[in-house]
């Protein structure tokens, strides 16, 4: 694994991912083993309908695991109280925001959540966070719209800086480039990777952006029919994972371009 200096986050330990019905278990996939740390940016790339939105809501507790376990800092995910939890990990979603006329700043603010106090009153501890993540995602200037009369990308990074705001070691995204053109999708990424740099945090996203995902993680977690696999891009193309990735013989990866071409 890259990184070797930085500090295990997030591991998932022989997990199993899936579905219980009445009747049987249905596994997406087995015995996974990861090992996500501070400092890194790392994308988690497959094909559609492969599983990566189930292992994203296995290894954040939304979802249970039917075998194995994910440890967040040294302890199991699922025996975090949910305050406890909402301090360790953060969570950005693609899915619409519910009906509200909060500003960008009211929207960031919602990150505090798990330190306010029981009545909601920011602190200025709590203002100073607010403050420095519209900084880090450069959205200060939108802090007085409302969030529906902002941008797609500006949204995007908006929820991120309410993530930071939330100030866990822990990020989670589940497709933060859907919807963004080239320009916005490389600004996200370099943002991310900058974040996780910068302020020590440990990113994992899922996207289907495979040759951006290539040129600006650190890492890289790889779902196959067969298996995921987690490495730096370099040593994933040594692999010739990248073979296995799609059904369809007219997409074919080029090892010495770095990139998917069209046959």
């Amino acid at each position: 694994m890259a990184m070797e200096n930085s500090k295990a986050i997030l591991q998932a330990v022989n997990l199993s991912i899936g579905y219980n019905s009445k009747k049987h278990s249905h596994a997406i996939a087995s015995r996974i083993n990861l090992i996500l740390k501070s400092g890194t940016l790392t994308a988690l790339i497959g094909a559609n309908g492969i599983g990566k939105s189930t292992l994203l809501r296995t290894v954040t507790g939304i979802q249970k695991p039917l075998a194995g376990s994910s440890i967040l800092n040294g302890k199991d995910i699922q025996e975090y109280a949910a305050i406890n939890l909402a301090q360790q990990l953060s969570i950005v979603l693609t899915e619409n925001l519910p009906p509200s006329n909060l500003t960008v700043y009211e929207l960031v603010a919602l990150g505090r959540q798990p330190y306010t106090n029981w009545v909601g009153n920011l602190s200025s501890e709590d203002h100073s966070k607010i403050t420095a993540a519209l900084e880090l995602t450069q959205t200060t200037h939108l802090y007085d719209k409302k969030h529906y009369e902002i941008s797609d990308g500006q949204l995007q990074k908006v929820l991120i800086a309410r993530a930071l705001a939330q100030d866990t070691p822990l990020i989670i995204l589940d497709e933060p480039t859907t919807h963004l053109d080239l320009q916005h999708k490389v600004s996200l990424l370099r943002l991310l990777k900058k974040l996780a740099a910068e302020k020590n945090k440990c990113i994992l996203y899922s996207t289907h952006d495979l040759d951006l995902a290539l040129q600006l993680s650190d890492e890289l977690i790889i779902m196959t029919h067969d298996n995921v696999l987690q490495n730096t891009a370099q040593k994933c193309i040594d692999s010739k994972i990248f073979d296995t990735l799609f059904s369809d013989d007219g997409i074919v990866f080029d090892p010495l371009k770095g990139n998917f071409i069209i046959k």
